[in-house]
């Protein structure tokens, strides 16, 4: 077995610095790349941004809704992209936020997250919010194969805060009970935990401590306006364990290879000396 998903990632981010590429095809970022909308252009699309920065930063994280769109077609796309990363050497986060209960819980686990699948990723995010349990199948099937999961717990989407900021009846935030089952997941783990969680480079100051022990995924950065300032500001000495994520960004200076390393190798760069320094 390889080691657990919280060393893998230290290690990759110790390596390759702490960017994380978002693999999104969004059908504008197709039209701009020149390429039709259809399962053609999507492989030609996700094997480009492969060919470009895997092995050159620590995680890309595919967005699998823009796959599924195209069907089975655009399923073996993601199958081949998470294939040919993983191979160079690249964590692959895969974005399916799943959330459910039970045994249908437990099929979204054994779909992503057991290492016969042809869908296993490295790890995935998930939703706690049908309550934090929902999430226990995904978080014990990734354990037992030594994948992670990234809970989602402050997003920046204007809707977030009517739940993710409701307080409880202990006086906690639901977003704040979220970290603290987190912090409770990573206890002891070294040198990282492998639950994470998900908080945009947006949300501002929040009051909420993520020292959990636990990688953080931090989208938002680059088009949706996100800094480095931004994330040493909100995670303080947590910035450690921050991967922050760029998708639109980065992907615009497609399909030309050599200019879209050179901009994940930039964004690496400033993210390693603010975050990391």
């Amino acid at each position: 077995m390889s080691p657990s998903f919280g060393a893998r990632f230290a290690a990759a981010v110790d390596r390759h610095g702490p960017m994380c590429v978002g693999i999104d095809p969004h059908p504008e970022l197709l039209h701009d790349w020149e390429l039709d909308d259809d399962a053609a252009g999507l492989e030609r699309f996700a094997m480009t941004v492969v060919e470009a920065v895997a092995g050159h930063v620590a995680v890309v994280k595919p967005q699998s809704a823009f796959y599924e769109r195209h069907g089975s077609r655009g399923i073996a796309v993601l199958e081949k992209l998470m294939a040919q990363a993983r191979a160079a050497g690249t964590l692959v986060l895969l974005d399916v936020k799943r959330g459910d209960i039970g045994s249908t819980s437990q099929a979204y686990a054994d779909a992503y997250l057991e290492r016969t699948s042809p869908l296993f990723a490295d790890a995935i995010t998930a939703s706690p919010y049908l309550g934090f349990g929902s999430v226990t199948p995904m978080i014990d099937t990734a354990l037992r194969n030594n994948a992670g999961v990234f809970v989602l717990a402050l997003t920046s989407n204007k809707e977030a805060p009517e739940v993710q900021h409701a307080v409880g009846a202990d006086g906690r935030t639901v977003a704040g009970s979220v970290l603290d089952a987190l912090r409770e997941l990573n206890t002891g783990a070294e040198p990282l935990g492998s639950i994470g969680a998900v908080v945009g480079a947006t949300i501002g100051d929040v009051g909420e401590s993520f020292d959990f022990n636990g990688p953080i995924l931090v989208p938002g950065v680059g088009a949706q306006g996100g800094t480095a300032a931004d994330v040493r500001r909100i995670f303080g000495t947590a910035a450690a364990n921050v991967t922050p994520s760029s998708s639109r960004a980065l992907l615009r200076h497609g399909p030309d290879v050599e200019a879209l390393r050179d901009a994940a190798r930039r964004a690496n760069d400033e993210f390693r000396g603010l975050v990391r320094g």
